[in-house]
């Protein structure tokens, strides 16, 4: 019984990564699932407004690319970026590599 349950569990999963792949507007459940945030975070994110959204009466929507390039933002360049920036830095202002 326990494997069936797993496999049920499993099948679940699958349906809802599915649907949320589907869908262009989010709810709030819908975006903790993609963002692995609890609610609770995504509550005090919206209250701040530190994360895009549509309020309906009492409803909270999300626009799932508008939620995507949130997740983007403040990328952690690399080191071989970094470098490369930092050369054609050098090379703009006439400095040697």
């Amino acid at each position: 019984m326990a494997n069936e349950e797993m496999i049920l569990e499993k099948l679940q999963a699958i349906e809802r990564y599915s649907l949320l792949s589907a869908k262009n507007v989010l709810l709030i459940d819908e975006v903790a699932l993609l963002t692995g945030l609890s609610k609770s975070r995504l509550y005090k994110l919206t209250c701040g407004k530190q994360i895009p959204f549509y309020k309906n009466a009492k409803m909270l929507y999300f626009d799932k690319a508008e939620i995507e390039n949130w997740m983007r933002q403040n990328k952690s360049i690399s080191q071989m970026e970094a470098e490369q920036k930092a050369d054609a830095y050098l090379v703009r202002k006439g400095g040697a590599i």
